[in-house]
């Protein structure tokens, strides 16, 4: 009945579209409130001067909001953000690799015209995303628990099957959320130049990371597993990935309820069904009409192109150990709250309570030493706030205590080597914020210079490749990692060994030295 109805509404050009509206808001007059009225003319009129766009996969008409140039032109801006908040990995290799799996991939979906971009994020998350208009990401972190090319193809094929469906623009009307990389929210946004706040990720952040639903989930599956077919990979790859992406997100689960916080999920394949489900498998499998005589793998391919690949944060971010960012770079070290979910990204750290109402921000603020002015000019606070100067950690600071938007604040600027540093504990309530003043305030306190000892703690963890000689095991491999506590379960999950296999005699291992 909608799709009858859409498709009829859609027949008209935009002035009949118009004109036939204006006929429904008429009919209203006499049964219609006249504040609903007018809001009804405000939503009908925007109806009637939407585009109605053919489905590149499926040829039906889509209710849209934006025609495919405008979609293109979206997708260019928000490129622009995405690498704000995710910087590329620099690695010209393992960029032109994962292109190149892309762009074949891309030959074989129902838009081969757009200009596909193929981007490798250096994040640690385990995550894959797409924007309108043929921009297609994988973070450095999912890409170290695949295991061959086609489970690569696999990721990138779902995310290439989102954008030819159109998913992205089809989801503009949904709600929106905050943008990506700022899901935990900022403190330190007014004034000191992050637009993290303002960018059109917010438009499509909810689709990015919690997926776009079970049904456009089920279409990417199945249009990725036709381009892999398609590009001569076997389709049953598309159930492999998931696989490997399910055990990813059983072992968050369990890290989650030992430390009492949420658990971190890839953004839709596997959230909405389990690599068994029915339906999967069944749209998985019309890929199987494509005849892939001589399916390829590319299992030593892609793992020779993972060694030497950071494993964990990079080192241009710094790193988590312990809950403590350790920046051997900048020279300077600070402690987040145990237990708290920390994300770090290229212009900013938050650390976030396990009940979610109080986080800690850290970031770089401008480079003149007067710190004071820092926090009176750029930090926007509401009326009543404290201000003071004095010293943190040896070094010149002010400090500022009040409310952001009726949220408790106390945010300290530091001038370390030159360049500020801003520190905020932020509390959704005055509730909260009692319960946790002497954790941000801990928190806070603990900016200081990297010791020696953290600047060895602070080396990168990087994949390595080995053979696996006879009577070799995940447990023995463990001993000897510097993953700690996860070391084992870590290993298993990067060799697709999870939860409890071991390796062969002559079968290529990733392991982290």
């Amino acid at each position: 009945m909608q799709k009858a109805a859409l498709a009829a509404f859609c027949i008209f050009a935009a002035p009949q579209r118009y004109h036939f509206v204006r006929r429904l808001l008429e009919e209203m007059t006499d049964v219609t409130p006249r504040a609903f009225r007018r809001i009804a003319v405000i939503a009908f009129g925007a109806l009637a001067l939407t585009h109605c766009a053919q489905n590149p996969v499926t040829g039906d008409k889509d209710f849209v909001l934006m025609s495919e140039q405008q979609e293109i032109q979206l997708g260019a801006q928000a490129h622009q953000d995405v690498l704000k908040e995710y910087a590329a990995l620099d690695n010209p290799a393992l960029q032109a690799y994962v292109n190149e799996v892309g762009q074949r991939l891309a030959k074989q979906s129902h838009r081969p015209h757009l200009q596909w971009h193929f981007t490798v994020v250096d994040s640690p998350d385990v995550n894959a995303f797409a924007l309108p208009g043929g921009y297609v990401y994988i973070t450095r972190g999912i890409m170290a628990y695949l295991n061959s090319e086609a489970e690569l193809a696999g990721v990138v094929g779902h995310e290439i099957g989102h954008v030819t469906a159109r998913h992205g623009v089809r989801q503009q009307s949904a709600p929106t959320a905050v943008g990506l990389g700022a899901v935990l929210g900022s403190i330190l946004v007014p004034g000191m130049n992050n637009q993290a706040g303002a960018s059109l990720l917010q438009t499509l952040a909810q689709a990015w990371t919690s997926g776009y639903g079970r049904e456009h989930e089920l279409e990417s599956d199945r249009l990725g597993a036709e381009y892999l077919a398609r590009t001569g990979y076997n389709p049953q790859a598309m159930i492999e990935v998931i696989g490997v992406l399910k055990n990813q997100e059983l072992f968050s689960a369990q890290q989650a309820r030992r430390d009492g916080r949420q658990p971190r999920t890839y953004h839709g394949t596997f959230d909405t069904h389990p690599s068994n489900d029915k339906r999967l498998r069944q749209v998985v499998g019309e890929a199987n009409k494509y005849t892939v005589a001589d399916p390829r793998e590319g299992r030593s391919d892609y793992l020779q192109k993972m060694a030497g690949v950071n494993f964990g944060d990079s080192p241009d971010q710094g790193v988590i150990r312990n809950n403590a960012l350790l920046h051997e770079k900048l020279g300077l070290a600070i402690q987040f709250p145990a237990g708290w979910r920390v994300q770090n990204r290229p212009d900013r750290v938050v650390a976030m309570s396990p009940k979610g109402d109080a986080l800690v921000e850290l970031q770089q603020g401008p480079k003149h030493d007067r710190p004071l002015e820092t926090l009176q000019k750029g930090v926007k606070l509401d009326v009543g706030a404290r201000y003071d100067s004095g010293n943190l950690s040896g070094y010149p600071a002010a400090f500022a205590a009040g409310a952001q938007q009726g949220k408790p604040v106390v945010v300290a600027a530091v001038v370390f080597n030159g360049t500020q540093y801003l520190i905020a504990g932020l509390a959704k309530d005055k509730a909260s914020y009692e319960r946790e003043r002497s954790t941000l305030r801990a928190a806070i306190n603990s900016f200081r210079a990297i010791s020696p000892a953290e600047r060895q703690a602070a080396r990168p963890h990087v994949l390595q490749l080995i053979t696996a000689q006879p009577g070799m095991t995940v447990a023995a491999l463990a001993r000897q990692s510097p993953l700690g506590a996860d070391a084992e379960s870590q290993l298993r999950l990067m060799n697709d060994l999870y939860p409890s296999g071991e390796p062969h005699p002559g079968q290529l291992l990733k392991i982290v030295q």
